[in-house]
């Protein structure tokens, strides 16, 4: 059984159509959620981005982001990247799918973008980021973010061990992580003391 499974993977596998994305603009009507007036970035500088991914049932998928036009490129060299190797993202789409609730995003362990939201944990309010476009979260589920000796989502529990590489995880060397360091995009899994394996960024922060 096993062997057959890998066939009918291998034949999906083979048979996937050519990586293709669209970019287009946003209106403020389109991101009810996740953007209001006070933003540090206007609709005008953001741009929703339609992309194949591979999905962890083996096949090829298109999802959406939503991400600052300056991060556009990057984003898509390495989307491009990820689905040549066959690395696999459970879900993409716009955090408005969600609310604009970041918790219910992880939860769903979907991969977003641009979220209008403060940074998480402690210090002074500042804008995340993400609130900026320029930040994205990768499979949360398997590459949680700790902080404050809690786990965000709660389903990445499992996923601690990062000694115990599985599908989908943002390991040191591997190639989710490699692929950000080709445009300069930084890894939160390096951060000490609250990594967060989820988050990448053009920054660094």
């Amino acid at each position: 059984m096993k062997t057959l499974l890998l066939g009918i993977f291998a034949a999906a596998s083979l048979h996937a159509p050519p990586f293709s994305h669209s970019i287009s603009r946003v209106t403020a009507a389109q991101l009810p959620h996740s953007w209001h007036p006070g933003c540090p970035v206007s609709p005008a500088r953001l741009r929703r981005v339609r992309l194949t991914y591979w999905g962890f049932d083996h096949r090829a998928h298109t999802g959406a982001l939503v991400a600052n036009e300056n991060a556009v490129s990057d984003l898509v060299h390495v989307f491009s990247r990820l689905y040549a190797a066959r690395f696999p993202i459970r879900r993409l789409q716009p955090i408005d799918a969600y609310g604009g609730k970041d918790e219910r995003s992880l939860a769903a362990d979907n991969t977003a973008a641009f979220n209008c939201r403060y940074v998480v944990g402690p210090g002074p309010r500042r804008w995340s980021v993400h609130a900026y476009g320029e930040a994205i979260d990768v499979n949360p589920v398997e590459n949680p973010y700790l902080e404050a000796g809690r786990i965000h989502p709660r389903a990445g529990q499992r996923y601690l061990d990062r000694s115990n590489v599985r599908p989908g995880m943002a390991v040191r060397g591997g190639l989710l992580v490699r692929a950000f360091a080709v445009v300069g995009w930084r890894w939160g899994g390096r951060w000490t003391g609250a990594p967060d394996y989820q988050h990448f960024s053009a920054t660094g922060g």
